[in-house]
């Protein structure tokens, strides 16, 4: 019973942090509400991508997505779609629960 609960947390937790996480993320990255930020990852991604596309970036890319999401937040698919990936993750992750740990004093 209390590995259910366990799993149940551990789920859980996971769906909120990457909901939480992500939007963070993207700023520290430098896809920000106002744009990309000059000299940040962000940056040199859409330098590298805007080459590899001879000049600039798709509409729809990785690029473009990553800056829609910096700009206007995940949106209700995208949040579900992040939770849910974080979610199963964390469900996972959660084999830990099922692991019992015995402390001995070593005599």
């Amino acid at each position: 019973m209390e590995q259910e609960i366990c799993k149940y947390i551990v789920t859980g937790v996971g769906g909120v942090a990457t909901v939480v996480v992500t939007p963070a993320l993207l700023a520290t990255l430098g896809f920000t509400s106002t744009g990309i930020a000059a000299g940040s990852l962000a940056a040199k991604m859409m330098s590298v991508f805007a080459v590899l596309y001879g000049g600039g970036v798709p509409a729809g890319g990785l690029i473009a997505t990553l800056q829609s999401i910096g700009m206007s937040g995940l949106g209700w698919f995208g949040t579900g779609t992040v939770a849910g990936a974080g979610s199963t993750v964390a469900w996972m992750i959660s084999s830990i629960c099922n692991v019992t740990v015995k402390v001995t004093d070593g005599t």
